[in-house]
């Protein structure tokens, strides 16, 4: 059930990375400000965007959400820019194609407010496809997009790492995990993932690039040689 809006609680800064997404990311930003938790400070970070994502994001006069610009320098640059922006003693994300459901922050929000040794919290998603048909079952979903962090926390393991394609999270969360961060999976679906040609073409390939070589740095912090490369 949606709660009733409230500026109460604490202040959660939703970082919104953005490139040529302009047909997108208005259904991304209000699924945002429609959220029943209204204190909110959202920040998207356009990377070099040469649609008209920076107009879409300015005709929508709402002082929660600002826009901050650079030179294109991929996802993980935009998010690391929104990081070093935020104000919010907490962290969301939110890719500019995607949407959150009707109140992913409240429940996200009330765990960690009741367990102060929670560190970061994550909820379902269902995957939805631009052909119309039916969203997917939801699943568990270890993503940025469904995760809610203390901002201190996030700041304690470090920064998005740049080197990878698509991987970034992958990376992150394994360097949370050694780090000892605290984690919860809430039953609750907080993101519909949408599916389309812009955001598919080489993904899949260039994730199994990424997850492998993900798996071999983990291995090698963790003193074990990990498998080798075409093994």
């Amino acid at each position: 059930m949606t709660g009733a809006p409230s500026a109460a609680g604490p202040l959660v800064s939703v970082i919104v990375p953005v490139y040529n997404a302009g047909r997108f990311i208005g259904r991304a930003l209000a699924s945002v400000l429609a959220q029943p938790h209204q204190s909110l400070d959202v920040i998207v970070v356009d990377d070099g965007s040469e649609d008209d994502s920076c107009e879409v994001v300015s005709r929508l006069n709402d002082a929660r959400c600002r826009l901050v610009r650079q030179p294109n320098g991929g996802a993980a640059s935009a998010r690391n820019r929104g990081i070093q922006e935020a104000t919010g003693a907490m962290l969301a994300f939110l890719d500019a194609d995607d949407e959150w459901t009707a109140d992913k922050l409240g429940p996200q929000v009330t765990a960690l407010a009741a367990d102060a040794t929670l560190d970061m919290v994550f909820g379902h998603y269902v995957t939805v496809h631009a052909d119309g048909a039916s969203p997917s079952v939801p699943q568990p979903g270890y993503s940025l997009g469904t995760m809610l962090i203390r901002r201190q926390r996030f700041l304690d393991v470090g920064p998005l790492s740049s080197v990878w394609r698509v991987g970034e999270f992958l990376d992150w969360f394994a360097r949370a995990e050694e780090s000892g961060l605290r984690h919860q999976m809430l039953p609750d679906v907080a993101l519909r993932r949408h599916v389309h040609g812009a955001n598919m073409t080489g993904a899949d390939r260039a994730a199994l690039i990424d997850y492998a070589r993900i798996v071999r740095a983990a291995a090698r912090r963790r003193g074990h040689p990990g498998p080798q490369a075409g093994s």
